[in-house]
């Protein structure tokens, strides 16, 4: 099912499962154009002998972290609306349609990262071993999605309104997360209440353990393991009480 959901966006245009790899690296490239050469920004304390494209690193490395949760987190409230037919079939598992979502904003993210790497040779960065951390930090931000995609996948089938809500909500979230700026240039007392945002904290490490070969924070990685571990708990729970209703709504 999720390769069958990859393929399915690609289907019928020219490049096809092309388009994957196309669209982040055009991406990175207009970032690297409008804030190296257009803007001119600069990163401070950065230890690099040419950080011309450090701001556009940084920014593609948040922005991975914030597509793959935005992907999954929009489409959820209209993922049991857009599959009525699994609804009506009682054997079928309904709980795994979120996983298929999460598998296929996975491959794109992946792809993503595939064109950092890529971008980092060669721009002559130095790819050290702590990248071997990425996974141990992404997997509680997967489990975190899927209670967050659980919840809303089975409160989309009763309340139609809170697609509209959670696109909003996506919006503000992109601005409130250090995507377009690394969290150590906010004041130390604004920097906490940064780290409510659930996303922060991920993308923080993502881009220490990809970019500036600093070990993970464990105490910190345990701690959110905990929590999207409690998420995706209640996730699931609440999703299986209200299936039942579902067939009745749709």
């Amino acid at each position: 099912m999720v390769k069958r959901e990859v393929i399915s966006r690609y289907r019928g245009s020219f490049l096809g499962l092309l388009w994957s790899f196309v669209t982040p690296l055009l991406m990175l490239a207009i970032y690297t154009f409008v804030f190296s050469v257009v803007f001119k920004v600069r990163l401070e304390n950065v230890d690099s002998s040419d950080n011309r494209f450090e701001f556009a690193l940084l920014l593609f490395a948040g922005l991975i972290v914030f597509n793959l949760f935005s992907e999954c987190i929009s489409r959820a409230p209209r993922l049991i609306l857009s599959n009525v037919n699994y609804v009506k079939k009682i054997i079928f598992p309904l709980e795994i349609l979120p996983w298929v979502q999460l598998g296929a904003a996975l491959f794109h993210a992946c792809i993503s990262f595939f064109v950092l790497l890529i971008f980092l040779f060669a721009t002559g960065h130095t790819v050290t071993w702590t990248l071997l951390f990425l996974p141990i930090i992404i997997l509680p931000l997967l489990l975190l999605i899927m209670g967050f995609s659980w919840l809303l996948a089975s409160v989309g089938v009763f309340v139609r309104d809170i697609g509209q809500f959670i696109g909003l909500l996506l919006t503000m979230l992109l601005f409130m997360s250090p995507i377009f700026y690394p969290a150590s240039a906010l004041p130390q007392s604004v920097r906490d209440y940064l780290y409510l945002n659930p996303l922060t904290f991920i993308i923080e490490q993502t881009r220490g353990v990809v970019l500036y070969d600093q070990l993970p924070n464990w105490i910190g990685l345990l701690i959110y393991y905990a929590v999207a571990l409690l998420s995706a708990w209640i996730g699931l729970i609440w999703f299986e009480k209200t299936r039942k209703g579902f067939a009745d709504v749709l």
